[in-house]
């Protein structure tokens, strides 16, 4: 069985993949480093960066860049330095976050604690309406109160522990698709969402290892959930699910 830390390490690197990104050898014994306190945040920032420094914080307009508070404003750069920064501090948050006071403010803050080394709007709820791959997401008008009404119900329903297998898996897959529906953020809803339920699994005696699930599978899986057929989104959470 793999030690906490490592399984940290697996999640963060199978959640970076789903998204299409790909740690190298050398970003994940970065990862380990870090998790293991020989390099500072600081240092983890330093390196996910180096190579970069030429671009031009005038660069932004006519482009489909995130502004982003190292003024990179070539996609596959910013994306290079989001997978070596994200993918580090999800293993530590994933190894080192308490579950507990769990609310719609709780999930931002993993969404900050994810992304505020980029982004000025880390953590907040987005103004814009956003969709993918054919999925209209929740309006922006209406995220909030939709999320403080989903965290109460979880909240009520003791954050899925005590429930059986076969319960327990029919109620998180109704969780990650409504959270998935949802997509609070203007960007980082899939890897803040992976972080959230493998603690909230992990609360209830469990482990989520995202590893396991083939990340196409993962990502049709949530289209076909959000058009209502939630079989195969349930098929993959059951793969991802470990009891122990």
């Amino acid at each position: 069985m793999e030690s906490a830390k490592e399984q940290a390490v697996s999640n963060a690197v199978a959640s970076a993949e789903i998204e299409g990104l790909h740690p190298t050898e050398q970003d994940i014994a970065r990862i380990r480093d870090f998790l293991d306190n020989r390099i500072s945040h600081d240092e983890l920032v330093a390196m996910a960066i180096y190579d970069i420094s030429g671009t031009r914080a005038d660069c932004y307009p006519n482009t489909t860049v995130l502004i982003n508070r190292f003024h990179i404003q070539d996609q596959k750069k910013l994306s290079t330095v989001e997978q070596k920064l994200v993918t580090s501090l999800a293993a530590q948050l994933e190894a080192e976050t308490v579950f507990e006071h769990v609310d719609f403010a709780y999930y931002k803050g993993l969404h900050k604690a994810l992304f505020g080394d980029l982004y000025d709007w880390a953590g907040t709820v987005r103004t814009i309406p956003i969709s993918k791959k054919g999925t209209v997401f929740c309006p922006a008008e209406e995220i909030s109160g939709i999320a403080e009404a989903r965290f109460l119900r979880l909240k009520q329903q003791n954050y899925l522990t005590g429930l059986d297998d076969k319960a327990f898996l029919e109620e998180l897959t109704g969780l990650y698709d409504d959270l998935n529906l949802l997509h609070p953020f203007r960007d980082g809803n899939g890897r803040t969402l992976r972080l959230f339920i493998t603690l909230l699994v992990k609360n209830t005696g469990r482990r989520a290892l995202f590893g396991r699930c083939d990340a196409n599978l993962l990502a049709s899986a949530a289209i076909q959930a959000a058009q209502g057929k939630k079989d195969l989104l349930r098929q993959a959470l059951s793969e991802v699910i470990v009891n122990g």
